[in-house]
């Protein structure tokens, strides 16, 4: 098995002197990228709407049914692959974090909810109504993006973020994850596991960081997410432990040695835990 390929955005900008930007409609994309079929990563975000056609997505692991209206959102180093059909249509755009989150400076990209990957699906079905009104969008994203007009970077951005927001309203009234206070401490939580998770396995140091005891913390996440503290940390792990794995540029006593394990054995014994698998045996599947 060849190494796992990592996109970057100019790999399909050629045409263009921004690197951190790209807008296609989707089937002028995979005919021009035909190679995106094969798993694969990317060090960008990717937003991807399927008005017709049908098929399959597999992202990190998880493979989805797609359909006309289904809508997905990546972020950089999620592993994904499609299988897709002859008619397929819609539109995909890629941004990275950093010309987003310049250029709106007050916001962050990763502040809108559905790129939260240990907590939410990268899913999201629109009905036709939303479709339609995201479609427009899109069509004037590619309007603009073909052109060469003053201040076409920010329409772009501008458009981009519109996008998001409406997005983000469907998201929060799909999930109902306003409504709850907790919420806030999911998202801190959050970012510490992803800051420490290599070092920091024990459910008590995170409770200590968030200021709050352990029982307390268990109980938000049980609340919230129908997980324990321990699973939402380990979720994060063997995530990474797979993504490492399916690279296939690194030993399995690499990737053990990367996420924090102190040996070969305890890691093959955690991986089986979670997945029925062993690394090895997850390695020759995919």
């Amino acid at each position: 098995m060849e190494k796992l390929p990592v996109y970057q955005i100019k790999k399909f900008n050629c045409h263009s002197e921004e690197n951190d930007l790209y807008f296609n409609d989707f089937k002028t994309h995979l005919i021009a990228n035909d190679f995106i079929e094969n798993s694969h990563s990317h060090n960008f975000y990717l937003l991807v709407l399927f008005t017709k056609g049908s098929g399959f997505h597999t992202i990190d692991f998880n493979t989805y049914a797609i359909q006309p209206n289904s809508l997905f959102v990546l972020k950089p180093g999620q592993v994904h692959s499609w299988q897709l059909s002859e008619d397929i249509g819609g539109y995909i755009a890629f941004y990275s974090q950093e010309v987003y989150n310049v250029y709106f400076g007050n916001k962050q990209i990763d502040e809108y909810s559905f790129y939260r990957d240990l907590k939410n699906s990268p899913e999201m079905i629109l009905n036709e109504i939303q479709t339609q009104e995201i479609s427009t969008y899109f069509k004037l994203l590619l309007e603009e993006n073909n052109k060469n007009e003053f201040k076409k970077i920010d329409k772009l951005l501008n458009l981009l973020d519109v996008i998001h927001i409406e997005l983000a309203r469907i998201y929060e009234s799909q999930q109902d994850h306003n409504l709850h206070s907790y919420n806030v401490k999911i998202n801190e939580l959050e970012q510490l596991v992803n800051q420490y998770f290599k070092t920091e396995k024990l459910p008590s140091f995170y409770a200590d960081k968030m200021n709050m005891s352990l029982k307390h913390l268990n109980r938000i996440c049980k609340n919230i997410l129908n997980i324990t503290l321990t699973e939402f940390i380990y979720n994060k792990i063997i995530l990474e432990s797979k993504r490492l794995l399916s690279a296939n540029n690194m030993t399995i006593g690499e990737v053990a040695n990367e996420l924090g394990f102190e040996n070969y054995s305890y890691f093959t014994k955690v991986f089986k835990k979670y997945t029925n698998l062993t690394p090895k045996g997850f390695k020759e599947l995919v």
